[in-house]
């Protein structure tokens, strides 16, 4: 081994050095507000139902920071006969309306006040007021109570989906111990939550807590089962929905209030649970209130009932901020730049002509730019050459073959499950030619999802037998098309999202009627709506009729193929769902990270990193009738696609909020291509003609040792986490040791060719140079080379050597 071979693999440190804009460049543009009082809740309604409402108020400074400034505010009611204040609260005194008039310093609001039905009894259920406090409590969490077996023999269902069945377990299911209605504050429910009798959980309730009385006069009023003109929650909101803190240290109270099926709305801030995805930034009591930790944001999560909302935060570096005078490309830059603002992030610079050009023919094609192509580009002097690089590589048949790919993975496009070898390449074949033929993906759903005859004569039908459930046929469509994970919804609501078991097997009921038989051809099946066919709630017993996610069923007719009113549904303009979580797959292959990561785990506890941009690119993709390139086209144009992947102080920590470009690793079948390209060696892929790609490989259960060792997806599900890019051990040894790198130098006889046509070895070192690295070597590489090549005794060799270490380079390996 020579010399050279001590070049691979290159730093990765050397593509971070980081890179401060110069302070020259730099001035004040941070958007200035009228600083204003902000108040929540907007309104305040009281009835006999909602005793009290506390009151946050928050000062919204000019550089747009917000703080909690209620312990300071002066509250007073303008009628206090009709209610009265008592340490933050609104208490209803008297039917009527009023006024809570708020000041602060120069500043002042008011916030409306209605009271009704103020001398009406208030009266304690179930759903509504203790199934919160076990909740509160943490008794039905699943390492608790609410675990499948439950704990010590007594079960309750995970955060409270089965009120009827928790009631009946407390209260019927061993009758006399679990709660004592003649004693109600000396039974076992009440005993063990305040500690008084050995529990596996500890106190979870301090006695003589609003809590605690909640527990004794439900039961003192007899423990009853819950009337059925009960009202029901039927949503809740979190408030204030954002906060931007000016430093850690800061703090912000939180509201949590019901809406509920009678039209009644009430605080039950003291009965939620509050959960933080990033306490690094942000932390929060288990009353809500948001402490500040350290810069970055935070995503504060609030549970009450099935219902899960959220607010966003923002935690400044409490520093001196300037943001640089930088124009915005499109409005995807727009969005950013305010996101930066907020946040106090430096963007880092717009990386050179020569990075970009090989970042876009990566990203947009899978292939490295050639020798000609890069001499083109940086010869030309015209300032809008970027955008029409952009165009040109946009026209490429390998950019199609790359989304083929990509919507090959999403669809599990495979031989399994009684997919033939001919069904799948007719599977294949019937992607290609509809992305081909320029078709958008609504359309591309539209065929596939109501799909029926024969896996040969209609090659979409192929689609039903990757799995043939109801349930898991809309958990991956589910998963694919809004981007949404149901599967916790199977057997209890889930507790970080909003959905039920109504709405997931609601959902699974546009697939229930699925009919399969066997073709005359045995390798063909025949897919068919039977008419019939039905699915029943596991815990009530009753039939499912279908539900499109977060909205109400189809009006069908019994002939009806509810997979077509499915299919308008998903891919309909309106439902913002498809076109947002579309649109982050396609942001998230330019950017190596989803806005909302991963891209298929869009849930209210997993929000995007920039709400705005994530709604903005949605609503563009439906602006363009759901055409690929058009969205594309934006993001390879935007500044912010563009930025260097050199880091400075400010942005060094950051990797959610796009503020400097994202070292990524070449995912394997574009890795392998790139090493064919420059080493014009070729591999034979089961299926295709010699010379074919690894894009275009139809099947995911291809056997090919280097895809596989290279985190290829098998297409087994249709998570993402299946294409892996993270670099191992054994892909670097593959690369050192294996036949893939030596082996197609030799097949190629690419330095043979190249000293055939240059005799001077330096300049065929600055081709392999140019092969590989889409770049000359530096002034210290040149040197290096010249001295080595000038001693060396075998030249040929020697720049064998100096191939093989290019390809094994980090820098090589990565698009940076």
């Amino acid at each position: 081994m020579t010399f050279l071979h001590r070049l691979a693999p290159l730093s990765v440190a050397l593509l971070l050095t980081a890179s401060i804009a110069p302070a020259a460049e730099m001035k004040k543009v941070e958007d200035q507000v009228a600083p204003r009082l902000q108040a929540f809740p907007a309104k305040i309604s009281l009835t006999n139902r909602r005793e009290s409402q506390e009151v946050v108020v928050q000062l919204l400074a000019a550089d747009g920071s917000n703080k909690d400034v209620t312990d300071l505010a002066r509250m007073e009611i303008a009628l206090p006969a009709v209610a009265r204040l008592a340490s933050g609260f609104v208490e209803p005194l008297a039917d009527g309306q009023t006024e809570l008039v708020i000041q602060y310093e120069s500043f002042s609001t008011r916030i409306p006040i209605e009271v009704s039905h103020s001398k009406d009894p208030a009266e304690f259920r179930f759903r509504n007021d203790v199934l919160p406090v076990l909740t509160r409590a943490g008794c039905n969490t699943g390492k608790c109570h609410g675990s499948a077996s439950g704990k010590d023999g007594f079960r309750l269902s995970l955060f409270g989906y089965d009120p009827a069945g928790d009631h009946y377990r407390i209260t019927r299911e061993l009758s006399g111990r679990r709660i004592n209605l003649a004693a109600p504050a000396d039974c076992l429910l009440v005993n063990k939550a305040i500690g008084q009798v050995n529990h596996t959980g500890g106190q979870c309730i301090e006695p003589d807590t609003a809590h605690y009385q909640t527990l004794i006069q439900w039961l003192t009023a007899g423990a009853q089962p819950d009337p059925e003109d009960t009202a029901k929650p039927v949503r809740i909101e979190v408030l204030p929905q954002n906060a931007i803190f000016r430093a850690p240290g800061d703090d912000q109270k939180l509201l949590v209030t019901a809406y509920y099926s009678d039209g009644t709305d009430r605080d039950v801030t003291d009965q939620a649970v509050f959960i933080s995805n990033n306490d690094s930034a942000a932390k929060v009591s288990v009353d809500g209130i948001v402490s500040a930790m350290g810069p970055g944001s935070a995503f504060v999560m609030a549970r009450f009932d099935q219902f899960t909302q959220g607010a966003s935060i923002i935690v400044r570096p409490g520093t001196a901020f300037q943001f640089p005078d930088i124009a915005a490309h499109n409005f995807i830059d727009e969005h950013v730049h305010d996101h930066w603002r907020n946040m106090h992030l430096l963007p880092s610079e717009v990386c050179s002509d020569e990075v970009f050009m090989r970042r876009v023919y990566l990203d947009l094609i899978g292939l490295l730019p050639s020798a000609e192509e890069r001499h083109s580009f940086l010869n030309d002097q015209a300032s809008d050459k970027r955008e029409r690089l952009v165009d040109l590589l946009l026209q490429r048949d390998e950019f199609l073959d790359l989304w083929v790919m990509k919507w090959a993975e999403t669809l599990q496009v495979r031989t399994n499950n009684g997919v033939s070898s001919k069904g799948l390449m007719l599977y294949d074949r019937w992607l290609r030619d509809r992305v081909r033929s320029g078709e958008s993906i609504d359309k591309i759903v539209n065929e596939l999802i109501p799909a029926t005859g024969g896996t040969f004569e209609n090659p979409a039908t192929n689609y039903f037998q990757t799995e043939t459930t109801p349930e898991l046929l809309a958990e991956n469509v589910a998963q694919v098309f809004l981007g949404t994970r149901i599967q916790c919804a199977q057997c209890h609501n889930h507790p970080f999202d909003r959905w039920t078991m109504d709405d997931y097997y609601g959902f699974a009921s546009f697939f229930s009627q699925i009919g399969y038989k066997q073709a005359q051809d045995p390798r063909e099946l025949t897919v068919f709506n039977s008419g019939e066919g039905e699915l029943r709630h596991p815990v009530r017993g009753e039939k499912v009729l279908p539900k499109f996610l977060g909205e109400a069923g189809p009006d069908l007719n019994p002939e009806d193929d509810v997979r077509k009113s499915l299919a308008d549904w998903l891919t309909s303009k309106r439902n913002s769902e498809f076109a947002r979580n579309t649109a982050n797959i396609v942001w998230s292959h330019f950017f190596g990270i989803g806005i909302v990561e991963p891209v298929d785990d869009i849930r209210v506890s997993n929000p995007p990193s920039n709400p705005a941009l994530f709604k903005a690119l949605g609503d563009r993709f439906v602006a363009y009738n759901f055409d690929l390139r058009s969205l594309v086209r934006d993001i390879c144009n935007s500044r912010t696609y563009q930025l260097s992947t050199h880091r400075n102080p400010s942005n060094e920590f950051d990797e959610r909020h796009f503020s400097h470009g994202r070292i990524r690793r070449l995912r394997a079948e574009i890795l392998l291509d790139c090493i064919n390209q420059v080493t014009q060696a070729s591999d034979r892929f089961p299926g295709l003609p010699e010379g074919a790609r690894a894009v275009q490989i139809a099947d995911g259960r291809t056997q090919n040792y280097f895809l596989t060792t290279f985190g290829r997806s098998t297409r087994q599900t249709p998570c993402t986490c299946e294409v892996k890019t993270t670099p191992t051990l054994s892909q670097a040894l593959h690369l050192l040791n294996g036949e893939t790198t030596s082996g197609k130098i030799a097949q190629g006889e690419v330095v043979e060719s190249l000293l055939e046509e240059d005799s001077d070895p330096v300049a065929v070192a600055n081709r392999l140079y140019e092969k590989c690295l889409s770049r000359l070597p530096t002034v210290k590489e040149s040197k290096a080379i010249h001295d080595k090549l000038a001693a060396a005794t075998d030249t040929q060799a020697a720049l064998t050597d100096l191939f093989w270490a290019l390809l094994n380079s980090n820098e090589f390996v990565f698009n940076h």
